[in-house]
């Protein structure tokens, strides 16, 4: 087996992005377990290590890294930086038709590029092994109560990125008093188990559904609901995972009775284009719907939360939506309209924390195969361009490839 040169990409999609796939200490292991690896690390000053962080631990800094083999990172890489012939790993927000990234997937191809897609990185059971998951849910709902602190003016807390780590974010919610409000948080998975993270270091009671919508508490309560509670079957048939997972379209949305008595929405589980919205903008005209935060970690504009017209940034987390003219608004201008928080990287608020957490899985569940070849079923299921052509898995993006 020949070396193989792996690159640590410079992150240049603005905004601006400082996690890194491998930290320093994980890129000493990869050194010292795989002989055969030579690991380079291109300069960057903006990355949350330091050039000399990775220095310390062995690691050559480059300029330019178009001697390597495989490049990883962690977002969209600049169009202008594509390297013809390489693989490259990293989220390319290509697999739902992204529209802002369909001329970024034709470089791919015309580049003659393999695009191996974190995403798309999964076990035998389909479960991805790889992700920035927990770390979203954490940031995103932190920033639901740090919403909440500021549109109503009832405490003030650091913002996440002002954390040191997370050690002192759960230290800042400690500053955090909730009259008896109601949230609720959406799925099952990494996201909402950051999320769920969040909720009960807070000590915010969790109850079911049924309590959740028909019973009044003296303090603040949540809860927490899954596809199968606020979607059904147009036919009427019973709900089935398995079914709607194979056919979303045939669902539509129960979630109306929720926005009736919800203050806070965490919008923490994955969305289908072609399932059911939550609700409707027509829904969020009627005086009943009481919900005035939504941190829709999901970010997927104008799509299960029709509310999210855009994407926010770390910088300005927030903007107001009215409610009755289906506009956006300055941030916090009115405690009558709705308080959006759609921050499309949160986990870049805590960018240590975060790495550190990715690399563990992608030393331990990626690299190994990676470095076996491109045969194995766990790479070459996330390969989604190589050739100069998409893979079979996902032909279904040719007339999105096309501009169609």
């Amino acid at each position: 087996m020949s070396a193989i040169k792996i690159g640590l990409i410079r992150e240049e999609k603005v905004p601006y992005d400082t996690r890194t796939p491998i930290t320093p200490r994980q890129a000493r292991i990869i050194k010292e377990t795989y002989s055969l690896v030579n690991l380079y690390c291109q300069s960057s000053k903006i990355r949350c290590y330091s050039d000399s962080e990775y220095q310390n631990e062995g690691v050559e800094i480059v300029k330019e890294i178009n001697h390597c083999d495989i490049l990883l990172g962690v977002k969209e890489v600049k169009i202008d930086s594509l390297i013809s012939g390489k693989t490259y790993l990293f989220f390319s927000h290509t697999i739902k038709k992204q529209s802002y990234n369909q001329h970024l997937l034709k470089k791919i191809i015309e580049k003659k590029i393999r695009l191996i897609d974190y995403e798309c990185l999964t076990n035998e059971n389909g479960i991805r092994v790889i992700a920035f998951g927990r770390w979203a849910g954490i940031v995103g709902a932190y920033n639901a109560l740090w919403t909440y602190g500021k549109k109503y003016g009832s405490y003030s807390i650091k913002r996440a990125f002002e954390c040191k780590d997370l050690h002192e974010l759960f230290t800042e919610l400690k500053k955090v008093e909730l009259p008896p409000i109601k949230i609720l948080i959406t799925g099952n998975g990494r996201v909402s188990g950051g999320g769920l993270e969040v909720l009960n270091a807070l000590g915010i009671k969790k109850v079911d559904p049924e309590q959740y919508l028909f019973q009044q508490f003296e303090h603040p309560v949540y809860t927490q609901i899954d596809v199968d509670v606020y979607t059904k079957r147009k036919d009427k048939a019973p709900f089935s995972f398995d079914h709607f997972f194979q056919n979303p379209d045939q669902y539509k949305s129960n979630f109306k009775t929720f926005t009736k008595a919800t203050d806070v929405l965490i919008m923490a589980a994955f969305w289908n284009p072609k399932a059911p919205r939550l609700f409707s903008l027509e829904e969020v005209k009627d005086q009943s719907f009481r919900i005035r935060v939504i941190a829709d970690i999901t970010c997927d504009i104008d799509g299960s939360v029709p509310t999210t017209i855009r994407s926010t940034t770390i910088e300005d987390p927030v903007y107001d939506y009215d409610l009755q003219n289906f506009m956006e608004l300055e941030a916090f201008s009115d405690e009558e309209q709705l308080s959006v928080m759609a921050i499309d990287n949160l986990p870049n608020e805590l960018p240590r924390d975060a790495s550190e957490s990715f690399g563990e899985q992608l030393v331990e569940f990626v690299l190994p195969d990676l470095l076996m070849g491109y045969n194995q079923p766990i790479i070459k299921n996330a390969i989604i361009a190589e050739d100069g052509d998409l893979t079979p898995k996902f032909e279904y993006l040719r007339d999105y490839l096309n501009g169609e």
